[in-house]
């Protein structure tokens, strides 16, 4: 172990995974912390990555040159793009893992970055020096020093596990919770707060009737999160979905009156859309069932993850209710479903660099800043690390706008907004997701990855060539005629206006509900040029045809992208004293002085802060 660090990140979950790797590969040595070295990168709850604008996370993530895409990848056994009906902006890929695997090929990338050290040991403390920090300090009693600290804590700080009326401390099953810190922080100055969060119970395959569940298979031609040289899926494995039912909901009220949801022993806030089943139930009490997916674990094991039910009931009610569902008849429980409170701390108190304002050099991310969600902390981790690597190079912070990436919505809405309950990110939060689709989030950001140092030559000019080949494909297209007796069938086919002349390729494709794999089979020239773009990178194909149907609705996103951006422009001095701004609503100023936004933009986003309040601003800068 090294005298000193540039960069100390404390916690291995996916936020400081991603952070220790971001800031190692761009040079800064590195010392990971974690309790236990066995447990890097563990999948707490749901063995899953991806899905609807988690998906377009963990490609953002890639692009930058962050590792959950190519670990995915690694670790799937199975593959799905959800939302395919609707439009490319709601199209987000999802896959199913193999929770062990995809731990070790954590571990296993880590390791093989010779900047990355590894210490297991719990944080009890930081050390800080003239409102800096400078270094952790370790239960066992060692203080290590470092020129930044990044603190991924999870679920850990002060957790309590609650199952039925029992409680006991810990960070997740098995694992004890870590003391210290939050007080450390708290003597500091930082506000801190309480959330909950759950886990469903896991159970033993082979004592499941398949028989009597859905099969929900993978994508027949699977695509993989990342833009590098990662294996698509060769083969794959089937989850299932059954029910609950009237008689799974009685059982389960039996139960509420010891439910620590019910009887006041939880007393925070929880994820608002994943709800325990007991929540489902009583929230929803017209429904008379829930979906359950059943997951499984990974490729050599039975044990089996029951997705949409996760709850803190006592284990007997958890038990016997499960054997009404469909399938379930059998059922042999591995370990039961509890529900977990832990400490967070208000990410109003961080900069868009996620850096802290009140120490200098101390980077929060992932489920401390009041997230959840293995993607939601691993952008934040992402972000912190090069953040941290580039406040010891002495370069200014990298942060990502709200019309560059999802990754940007989720910081901009955690440190503008604050959260008094789990975030979650969803496509409904970005006002430019037709921008931040899945399918373009290497062209958005591996160009401002390899320009900090963290995306490789390589990725780039992946890029570039998939630009270009893209273009070339949209000119032939807008060139290439097509006659009504080749279309007028397919059209017929397609309950499509017949054409009365020879239009161009490119004006077809605008229609709703024809596509280019219409159109191929019908027209031997069409059929050539995509092929020829194909065969080299196929994703330039689907490029192609989205920004040819979508071309108006991309015009338009970004002339309102650039109108925001002037906003965002302006900036506002640093420690503005907003009380003396007299003109300024009450809730405004006091809003403002808290938030301390850096620019007009982010001002106008806080709430309590009206257009009118945001003009009295635009009038004292001399706008």
């Amino acid at each position: 172990m090294l005298d000193k660090y540039d960069v100390i990140v404390v916690g291995a979950g996916h936020a400081g995974c991603e952070a220790a790797n971001a800031a190692a590969r761009m040079g800064s040595k590195v010392l990971l912390v974690t309790m236990n070295m066995n447990t890097i990168a563990q999948m707490s709850c749901n063995p899953a990555m991806g899905g609807v604008a988690k998906g377009q996370i963990v490609r953002e993530i890639d692009a930058l040159g962050g590792g959950s895409g190519i670990v995915s990848d690694k670790s799937a056994i199975q593959f799905r793009m959800l939302n395919l009906s609707k439009g490319p902006a709601m199209w987000s890929p999802r896959t199913q893992n193999d929770r062990m695997l995809f731990s070790l090929e954590w571990r296993y990338l880590l390791e093989q970055n010779y900047n990355v050290d590894f210490w297991q040991d719990m944080c009890v403390g930081i050390v800080v020096e003239n409102h800096k920090v400078v270094g952790v300090q370790m239960a066992m009693g060692t203080t290590i020093y470092a020129t930044t600290v990044v603190l991924t804590n999870g679920t850990f700080l002060n957790g309590l596990i609650h199952l039925g009326e029992k409680q006991f401390g810990g960070g997740r099953a098995g694992e004890k919770a870590s003391t210290g810190l939050t007080e450390s922080l708290v003597s500091l100055g930082f506000e801190a707060g309480r959330m909950k969060t759950g886990t469903p119970p896991r159970v033993d395959g082979r004592s499941l009737d398949y028989t009597k569940m859905e099969v929900q298979d993978g994508d027949i031609n699977p695509s993989k999160f990342s833009y590098t040289n990662t294996s698509a899926l060769a083969k794959q494995l089937p989850c299932h979905i059954t029910y609950t039912n009237e008689q799974t909901h009685d059982l389960l009220r039996t139960g509420f009156d010891r439910s620590p949801m019910f009887n006041g022993a939880i007393k925070s806030s929880g994820p608002r859309y994943c709800p325990s089943i007991e929540d489902k139930i009583s929230r929803f009490a017209d429904r008379d069932r829930h979906q359950i997916f059943v997951e499984p674990e990974g490729w050599n094991t039975v044990e089996i993850y029951v997705n949409g039910f996760s709850t803190s009931l006592p284990e007997d009610i958890q038990y016997a209710a499960m054997k009404t569902i469909p399938g379930f008849e059998n059922v042999k429980m591995f370990r039961p479903g509890y529900a977990i409170e832990y400490d967070y701390f208000p990410p109003t108190q961080l900069k868009h660099s996620l850096e802290t304002k009140l120490i200098e050099n101390l980077f929060f991310a992932g489920q401390i800043n009041g997230t959840t969600g293995y993607e939601e902390a691993a952008c934040q981790g992402l972000m912190a690390g090069i953040n941290a690597h580039r406040k010891v190079a002495e370069k200014d912070a990298f942060i990502l706008t709200r019309s560059e990436a999802y990754i940007g919505v989720l910081i901009d809405d955690l440190i503008t907004k604050g959260t008094n309950e789990p975030y979650r990110m969803f496509t409904s939060r970005a006002e430019f997701r037709i921008l931040l689709r899945q399918d373009n989030a290497d062209e958005r950001l591996t160009p401002l990855g390899f320009e900090i140092g963290l995306a490789s030559a390589e990725a780039l000019q992946k890029v570039e060539q998939k630009k270009e080949l893209t273009k070339q494909l949209k000119t032939k297209l807008r060139e290439i005629g097509i006659s009504p007796a080749e279309a007028n069938p397919m059209l017929e086919d397609k309950n499509s206006a017949p054409i009365n002349q020879q239009v161009k390729v490119s004006s077809l494709i605008t229609r709703p509900h024809i596509s280019l794999a219409d159109i191929i089979p019908i027209h031997a020239s069409t059929a050539q040029a995509v092929n020829e773009v194909f065969v080299q990178n196929p994703l330039a194909v689907e490029q192609a045809e989205i920004l040819l149907k979508y071309e108006g609705y991309i015009e338009r996103e970004e002339e309102q992208a650039q109108k925001h951006q002037r906003l965002e422009n302006l900036q506002l001095p640093a420690a503005f004293d907003y009380s003396k701004v007299n003109s300024l609503s009450i809730e405004a100023r006091e809003k403002l002085s808290k938030i301390q936004p850096a620019t007009i933009g982010q001002a106008s986003r806080v709430s309590g802060v009206s257009p009118s309040d945001i003009s009295v601003l635009l009038v004292h800068l001399g706008r």
